[in-house]
C-alpha cells in the first residue's frame, strides 16, 4: 500500500480489535449529557460543536474521565482563542514550504502500540526562510487531522526530537511564550495523547534551550519525557526499529510532510475530513 494510500485510509472507523475500548460500557449517552452538562453550568468555553462525534475525541483522550475531559475541552478553546492566527483564513495547502525544508513530518504508519510519530528536525530549520508561526500552523494541521482518526484519539501519538545541528540561532527563536505554545499543542490542550517525547541527537545547545522548556512540562510529561543522545539502541526500547525511519536504524524512508498535504488536496470538497478543517477555520478553496 502507497504511503499516500495509507493516510487516505486513516480516516475510516475504528477496526474491531480497538472497538473493546472506544467507549466505556456503562452508558456512554451518559458522558456526553455531563460534558454537556459542565459546558453550560460552568459557562468557561463554548465549543463550535456539541455533537457526540466531536465531543468523543476529548472524551477518549481523558480516558472518558469528564471532568478532565471538560478541563481539556476549555483548555483547547482557550489556545484557539488566544491563537487565533493558527487557524483562522490559514491555508494549509500554502505551507508546502514545510515539507520542502523537512523540519516536520507525521509517519504515515504507527509504532508496535498504534502511536502516530511526529518527528521534528529543528537543525533543518532555517528562520529567515520559515517563521515559528508557520510551524505552529503546520504542527496544528497535522493535529487535527489525527484528532480525526478513531485509532489516534485512543492510542494518541509520540513526538521525536531531532536536535542534530541544533545552533544558537534556532535558540534565540526559542523564547517561554513559544516553549508555552508547544507544550500546550503536544501536551495539554489538544483533544489527542503524547505518550511520549524522546530528545535525540542533542548537542550542547539542547542544554539551553531545554531550560525555556522545562518549567512548562508537567510532573506526567517529565516521567515520559526520554534523552537518548546518538545511541539509537535506547530509542529502540521505546520504539521498535521496525517502525522508525532508516536515519534512527529503523526500516523505512522518510516521509515529507507534503504527504499529508497531497492527502488533503486529494480529497473531494464534500469529504468529511475537509468539511471538519474548515469548520475550524481552515481554508481549500
Amino acid at each position: 500500500m502507497s504511503p499516500r494510500r495509507r493516510c487516505l485510509n486513516t480516516f475510516v472507523s475504528l477496526p474491531a480489535n480497538r472497538a473493546s475500548v472506544q467507549r466505556p460500557r456503562n452508558k456512554p449517552s451518559n458522558n456526553f449529557a455531563a460534558i454537556l452538562w459542565f459546558s453550560a453550568e460552568r459557562n468557561e468555553c463554548q465549543p463550535h460543536r456539541n455533537d457526540d462525534k466531536y465531543l468523543e475525541k476529548f472524551l477518549r483522550a481523558r480516558y472518558w474521565k469528564i471532568e478532565n475531559s471538560y478541563r481539556l475541552l476549555c483548555s483547547y478553546y482557550k489556545f484557539r482563542e488566544h491563537n487565533k492566527s493558527y487557524y483562522e483564513k490559514v491555508r494549509p495547502l500554502d505551507l508546502r514550504h514545510l515539507g520542502d525544508s523537512d523540519i516536520l513530518t507525521v509517519t504515515p504508519y504507527r509504532d508496535q502500540h498504534g502511536h502516530r510519530i511526529i518527528i521534528y528536525r529543528f537543525g533543518l530549520w532555517r528562520p529567515n526562510r520559515v517563521t515559528v508561526d508557520d510551524i505552529f500552523r503546520a504542527t496544528i494541521v497535522l493535529q487535527e487531522l489525527g484528532s480525526l482518526e478513531p485509532i489516534s484519539q485512543i492510542m494518541g501519538g509520540v513526538a521525536i526530537f531531532d536536535l542534530k545541528d541544533l545552533g544558537l540561532e534556532h535558540i534565540l527563536h526559542l523564547s517561554p511564550s513559544v516553549a508555552q505554545k508547544m507544550i500546550a499543542l503536544l501536551v495539554t490542550s489538544m483533544p489527542i495523547r503524547t505518550s511520549a517525547l524522546h530528545i535525540v541527537n542533542q548537542n550542547w545547545v539542547f542544554n539551553a534551550g531545554f531550560k525555556i522548556f522545562k518549567p512548562f512540562l508537567n510532573s506526567a510529561m517529565r516521567e515520559r519525557l526520554y534523552i537518548h543522545g546518538s545511541d539509537m539502541s535506547s530509542l529502540h526500547k521505546h520504539i521498535d526499529p521496525e517502525h522508525l525511519p532508516k536515519r534512527y536504524g529503523g526500516l523505512h524512508d522518510d516521509y515529507s510532510y507534503t504527504l499529508w498535504l497531497d492527502m488533503l488536496k486529494e480529497q473531494s470538497t464534500e469529504s468529511s475530513v475537509q468539511k471538519d478543517m474548515e469548520q475550524l477555520g481552515f481554508i481549500f478553496h
